[in-house]
């Protein structure tokens, strides 16, 4: 059997196991149009997926105005529960690296720019919540690129950053972890580009989930004859 590298594998969410990039960006175009601000790109949208919602749209529109920010937050939330129909699969190869990982003995946790309302639903849909023993979300602690959300998993789960990995598809991702000194992994398939990734000296940068399972997880080991 296999055995993880790593005591503990934190995964973000958003780019990095579910490929919800498309829709995010649809509903922040479509909250700004119905705020009646101007309507930012696609790269725009892009750059900022990842932090927490209100600080991400604060970042993206460049405004302190908490009443607009609220506003946009409140149209950006309805856009993307009753609104916005583009689907949210999981990449390819997700569940079985989760279950892989899960067989190895790895704990498995997940730290995200989402609600923790938007965390639940999207397990619920995925039906993935099971093989997560931890998470922090937007609601928990100080958005991304902050370390908090890894140093309370840490401290919940009495591990040391040495014994983890971060795997994200942003910036911020890589920020928090290095700034603790934990090991960490860029994916090339989300929203940030491959060579801002690399500036924060990841171990790697993969492209996509099938070539996380190398180096995550040991060589199975050879049968005695």
């Amino acid at each position: 059997m296999r055995e993880s590298r790593y005591k503990l594998v934190i995964f973000d969410w958003d780019g990095t196991l579910m490929d919800s990039a498309a829709k995010i960006i649809n509903c922040m175009q479509l909250a700004a149009e119905q705020c009646g601000v101007t309507v930012p790109s696609a790269e725009e949208v892009g750059h900022i997926i990842g932090i927490s919602l209100k600080p991400a749209i604060k970042q993206l529109f460049n405004t302190d105005d908490e009443a607009l920010a609220e506003r946009l937050v409140l149209a950006y939330k309805e856009a993307f529960v009753s609104q916005d129909t583009t689907p949210c699969p999981l990449f390819d190869g997700v569940e079985s690296l989760l279950a892989s990982l899960k067989e190895s003995g790895a704990i498995l946790a997940v730290a995200t720019g989402k609600a923790r309302r938007g965390l639940s639903r999207a397990w619920q849909q995925t039906n993935t919540g099971h093989y997560f023993t931890t998470s922090r979300c937007a609601d928990d602690a100080e958005s991304k690129p902050s370390p908090d959300m890894l140093l309370q998993i840490l401290d919940e789960l009495d591990i040391q950053a040495s014994d983890a990995v971060m795997i994200g598809d942003t910036t911020y991702d890589m920020q928090m972890a290095k700034s603790i000194g934990m090991d960490r992994i860029g994916v090339s398939y989300g929203v940030h580009a491959q060579v801002h990734l690399e500036a924060l000296q990841p171990k790697a940068v993969v492209h996509s989930v099938s070539e996380l399972q190398p180096l995550l997880l040991t060589s199975p080991a050879l049968l005695s004859c």
